[in-house]
């Protein structure tokens, strides 16, 4: 009970707001202000959704075949390179250009080239989520190392810390608050690129489910698609921000 209560003490403005865009919808659809055909009617919706309930969900596990390899890869590569241009000064200066001008480059432009050199979809749709997504968590994670306080160094010196010891002891957990937040950042780009690379070439997905619906003018199927995957990123956001915040309750005020 006081879980519920302190959830609606929290949410409750955010739960007034989705409630007033419903009533709006609503309105609009069934005073026919909106185009019915753009905008079904909520039942419309509701009918769909009902038909499309299995699908739905193997479309989502799909979407996540794709998505959970690449922020594992995302994730590892944003450590390993951001942590050792955190800590060498002369090389980040010499590279990081060279990652800044790759990062402005949108991984939509590459697609074409991707595509095609790739040795299956599979691989193409890994790599282009990755290239998309990696730059917010590498850039996080060498802004944090650069930035942690040098009297951590100092003491750590004292206690006779070195090697692995030091980086799991020290470095990342120093750094860490700044290596988690650009990390859930990092998801909204995910979620953004799995969904393009799902909308050319996969046969199933919940950008596929979208596009194809949307093709074929079936817009109560194509808006049970949106919804279906505005809920699962809000989700999946919310999961993680809760893991932040528990690795970062020592943070925490």
């Amino acid at each position: 009970m006081n879980n519920l209560k302190n959830f609606f003490k929290k949410y409750w403005l955010t739960l007034i707001i989705f409630m007033g865009l419903i009533l709006l919808y609503v309105y609009i659809t069934e005073s026919g202000r909106a185009n019915p055909y753009l905008f079904p009617s909520v039942d419309a919706i509701g009918k769909a959704y009902s038909a499309n309930k299995g699908i739905l969900l193997i479309n989502m596990v799909s979407s996540f075949k794709l998505m959970i390899p690449a922020i594992l890869i995302s994730l590892i590569v944003a450590l390993v390179i951001g942590t050792i241009l955190g800590l060498v000064e002369w090389l980040r200066e010499a590279l990081y250009p060279i990652i800044y001008a790759f990062s402005v480059v949108p991984s939509i432009l590459l697609s074409p080239f991707v595509l095609l050199l790739a040795p299956n979809f599979t691989v193409a749709s890994i790599f282009l989520i990755v290239y998309g997504t990696v730059w917010t968590t590498l850039f996080a994670t060498i802004t944090g190392i650069m930035t942690i306080d040098k009297r951590y160094f100092d003491k750590a010196a004292a206690l006779e810390l070195h090697g692995i010891k030091l980086m799991t002891k020290v470095i990342l957990p120093a750094a860490s608050p700044s290596i988690l937040s650009g990390f859930v950042s990092s998801l909204r780009s995910t979620f953004l690129m799995l969904v393009y690379v799902e909308m050319y070439g996969t046969q199933y997905g919940m950008g596929f489910f979208v596009k194809k619906y949307s093709e074929f003018g079936l817009y109560d199927h194509t808006w049970v698609g949106f919804i279906f995957l505005v809920i699962i990123l809000v989700i999946v956001m919310q999961i993680f921000e809760k893991l932040k915040n528990y690795m970062l309750k020592w943070t925490i005020k």
